[in-house]
């Protein structure tokens, strides 16, 4: 049942191939897993979004091992675009997804199953196979794509978490590399494909203002916060075999960070880009298990799938260093954590305190340090801190905001991460997805406190996480202050333009 192999070649006798074999466009997408919750969340939605716009013209067929049926599928289809999109459904795009639809039940160590996926391609030979399925199957799948030769032109899509530690990540890599080539490999990190984080990169690049402060001798620290003020949810079962570090911070932070800390590419090729980001991995000490502190919010041992003595972190916050030439010295702050003070994701970048001033009276004047401040969940936008003369006589400082809000210029809907993402798959683009090396180095980093974590600090729920106080261990102490920048964290930025004073920042 191998699709059409070309002479002397790994892929197919096909046209609109690339120089690596590999479509131009692919003709095809294999879903395995469509019957689970992120498919109804996240990947029905992405499909909807991607017929709206007229992108979605290639068959899709679904790979489950529950028994079920087409018409059910396509009711779960329908159900999921009811619940997750927002206004009246547009009932030509949803039929685009139902009517191109197919489904096989089987399971996927069985021969037979791949041998009707590879029936229900109906001639495809350039398919995306789609992971939406544990890492646990991913080697039996991989294989059997490979026995029907779905590997050779076509490509991969797998989900995070890549891996529990730098040794599984290897593992996993090797297992898709058995079958794919790096180019037909992608790997998909949502939040890459966020606008905010987008804008991030372009806004960085983009104003030359700030090309000549963007270094050690200008920026004091960095800091990244990822908080939601909701707990896991029903998902404590799921959350006790991950935990913060492996959930956000290994994927999602340290991306954010390399975008922040990388050097300009030479264009903005996915190769170039991924070049660059590595190089910030490359340069990234493994951090040190004192300079993280470990947080549980109150309550968590008892959702349900929790060990009633958990030691699953739900909050983390470290210190992270960059040992390049432009970074050295300069702290890079993460925090992440839930049931927290409010939901918001942010990157400040603090610059250093202005000089002495030139006025006799030091009491005069109080300028404060820069804040460039990226607001990436809720309300995106970007603000930067500046100091302007306080009214009246004196002569004093006073900070004041000046703030853009993306949305307050942006015509036309909104693209989610999940259809921006596909679509860049379907097309062969790897610019926002991570790759192998990129993977491995992130793990490299966090993988000491992964393999032996501190113990976990109890915090209130509607906090900031773990809070100083005097019966603290000496070696706590120590850790908590590490983690915490010079001065504090800073509080997130709201929609209504106040600032969060929920809890101790």
């Amino acid at each position: 049942m191998n699709l059409t192999e070309a002479p002397g070649g790994r892929g197919p006798a096909a046209a609109g191939l690339t120089a690596c074999g590999t479509a131009e466009h692919s003709d095809a997408i294999i879903l395995f897993g469509p019957t689970g919750d992120l498919a109804r969340k996240k990947l029905f939605p992405a499909l909807y979004d991607l017929a709206l716009a007229g992108r979605l013209n290639v068959p899709i067929v679904g790979v489950a091992s529950s028994d079920w049926t087409l018409e059910q599928l396509c009711d779960r289809v329908r159900s999921s675009l009811e619940e997750e999109v927002d206004g009246a459904l547009d009932h030509d795009a949803v039929g685009c997804i139902v009517d191109r639809l197919s489904y096989v039940s089987g399971n996927y160590g069985d021969a037979d199953t791949f041998g009707r996926v590879s029936a229900a391609l109906d001639g495809a030979t350039a398919p995306l196979a789609y992971l939406a399925i544990p890492p646990s199957l991913f080697e039996t799948v991989v294989k059997g794509l490979d026995d029907i030769g779905a590997n050779q032109a076509g490509r991969v899509v797998v989900e995070k978490p890549f891996g529990r530690d730098l040794a599984s990540a290897r593992e996993l890599n090797a297992t898709l590399n058995s079958s794919y080539d790096d180019e037909q490999i992608f790997r998909i990190d949502h939040f890459l494909g966020k606008e905010p984080t987008l804008d991030l990169l372009v806004f960085r690049m983009a104003n030359a203002m700030f090309h000549p402060a963007w270094d050690r001798h200008h920026i004091a620290s960095v800091q990244i916060t990822m908080a939601e003020d909701f707990g896991v949810e029903g998902r404590g079962r799921f959350y006790e075999e991950v935990g913060t570090i492996r959930d956000v911070v290994q994927n999602h932070l340290l991306q954010v960070l390399a975008l922040i800390a990388m050097e300009p590419p030479i264009d903005t090729s996915a190769r170039e880009l991924a070049e660059e980001k590595m190089k910030v991995m490359r340069a990234m000490r493994t951090v040190d298990p004192n300079d993280v502190v470990r947080g549980q919010y109150d309550g968590y041992r008892g959702e349900d799938g929790v060990a009633g003595d958990s030691q699953v972190e739900t909050y983390v916050a470290l210190r992270a260093w960059v040992d390049s030439w432009r970074w050295a010295g300069v702290p890079f702050y993460i925090r992440a954590g839930k049931a927290m003070a409010v939901t918001a994701t942010e990157v400040v970048v603090e610059f250093q305190n202005p000089a002495q001033m030139f006025y006799a009276d030091p009491q005069a004047i109080r300028p404060h340090s820069n804040h460039l401040r990226f607001r990436m969940k809720p309300g995106e936008g970007v603000s930067l801190l500046v100091s302007v003369k306080g009214p009246g006589e004196s002569i004093v400082s006073q900070a004041v905001d000046m703030r853009y809000e993306y949305d307050s210029t942006r015509d036309g809907p909104h693209q989610e991460a999940y259809a921006r993402l596909i679509g860049d798959a379907l097309r062969g683009d790897q610019t926002l997805f991570a790759r192998a090396q990129s993977v491995e180095e992130a793990w490299r980093v966090v993988d000491p406190v992964v393999a032996s974590a501190p113990a976990a600090l109890p915090y209130a729920v509607g906090s900031w996480g773990p809070e100083l106080h005097e019966d603290l261990r000496p070696d706590d102490l120590t850790r908590l202050m590490a983690a915490t920048p010079d001065g504090g964290w800073h509080h997130p930025l709201l929609p209504d333009g106040g600032v969060s004073d929920v809890g101790v920042g």
